[in-house]
C-alpha cells in the first residue's frame, strides 16, 4: 500500500491556558497542504522501518510512524507485522506536522491493511496518545482545534490558496519554544473568528489582518531568520505570511500560482528547499492498495 501523508499549516495559533498535567490548552486553525511524505506498507511477519528522501529521519524506535504501528498492533492484539518505508519530503522540526502526518498515515493504512475496521474516533484517540497533532492529521479539512488537540471542529472554506513554504533556519525544540512563550512580556493574539470568516469567504485581506501565531516572536528571537523570511515573502507578493506551529518553517499566501511562482524564482537562490504548494482537504491519501 502506498500513501501520501500531507503537511499542515497553522492559519492561527493561540494558547488559552495550561492543564494540571502540564499540557497546553490550544486554540488553532489548521489545514493540510499539498506538500507530502510518501509511505509504503508491505505485509511482513515483523515490524520494521526504513527511511529515505530528505531530510533523512531515524529508522529506529524513536520514529513516530513505527511507534504508531507498534501501538496499533498492541492495541488490536494483531499477530502479524508490516515493513514500512518512509520517503521524507516535509522538513523536520518545522511546525509542519511531518512526523504526526506520517504516524496518522500508518494508522490509517494499517487499519485497512490489517482489516481492523477501527472507527475514526478510535484512531484519533490512539493518535493523541502519541502526539497532539495526530488527531488533526487523521481528520483533515479546515479545522478549528482546541484543547490539547482532541477537540476538532470542521469549518467550511471557499477556496484553495497558493503558498510558498520553507524553513529558513535550523529546527527548533517545541519544548523550549513553549517554555520561552511563558516568559514573554507581550503577546499578539490572533483573531480566530476573523480567520475562520476569512477562509469561509475567501477574503485574503481579512485573513491577513486576523492571522497570528503567539509562538512566532519567541521562535524568531532564537532564530532571527524567521522574521527575515516572513518579510521576504511579503516583499515578493505574499498577501500574508507567518510561521507555522512552533517553527521554524514559514509560509506565504499568494493570490495566484503565477505570483507565487515568481516569488519562488526570486527567493530560491537564498532558500535551498522552498515548496510551491496549495491548501486542500485531504490529510492522507491512499495512492495504491
Amino acid at each position: 500500500m502506498l500513501l501520501k501523508a500531507f503537511a499542515k499549516i497553522n492559519w492561527s495559533l493561540d494558547i488559552t491556558g495550561n492543564r494540571s498535567d502540564g499540557y497546553h490548552l490550544m486554540d488553532m486553525v489548521m489545514q493540510p497542504v499539498s506538500l507530502a511524505d510518501e509511505i509504503t506498507l508491505v505485509p511482513s511477519p515483523d515490524l520494521s522501518i526504513t527511511t529515505g528522501g530528505y531530510p533523512l529521519s531515524r529508522a529506529d524506535g524513536s520514529n513516530l510512524a513505527l511507534r504508531a504501528a507498534l501501538l496499533l498492533r498492541e492495541t488490536a492484539g494483531f499477530a502479524g507485522g508490516v515493513r514500512i518505508h518512509l520517503h521524507k519530503q516535509i522538513p523536520m522540526g518545522a511546525g509542519l506536522g511531518g512526523g504526526s502526518a506520517d504516524a496518522a498515515a500508518v494508522l490509517t493504512g494499517l487499519n485497512q491493511l490489517w482489516k481492523l475496521h477501527y472507527p475514526a474516533e478510535r484512531l484519533e484517540k490512539l493518535g493523541l496518545s502519541l502526539g497532539a497533532d495526530i488527531p488533526f492529521c487523521l481528520h483533515g479539512g479546515l479545522v478549528h482545534t482546541r484543547g490539547i488537540g482532541e477537540d476538532l471542529e470542521d469549518r467550511p472554506f471557499r477556496s484553495s490558496f497558493w503558498l510558498l513554504i520553507f524553513q529558513p533556519c535550523r529546527a527548533l525544540s517545541t519544548r523550549d519554544i513553549f517554555a520561552a512563550y511563558h516568559a514573554a512580556e507581550s503577546v499578539r493574539h490572533p483573531d480566530t473568528g476573523g480567520v475562520l470568516r476569512a477562509l469561509e469567504q475567501g477574503d485574503l485581506s481579512l485573513l491577513s489582518c486576523s492571522m497570528a501565531n503567539v509562538l512566532e516572536p519567541v521562535s524568531a528571537a532564537r532564530c532571527p531568520e524567521i522574521s527575515e523570511a516572513v518579510a521576504s515573502l511579503k516583499a515578493y507578493g505574499a498577501v500574508a505570511a507567518q510561521m507555522t506551529g512552533s517553527g521554524s518553517a514559514v509560509f506565504g499566501v499568494f493570490r495566484s500560482a503565477s505570483v507565487a511562482g515568481k516569488a519562488m524564482e526570486a527567493l530560491s537562490p537564498r532558500y535551498r528547499r522552498i515548496f510551491l504548494c496549495h491548501t486542500q482537504s485531504d490529510s492522507i491519501r491512499i495512492m495504491e492498495e
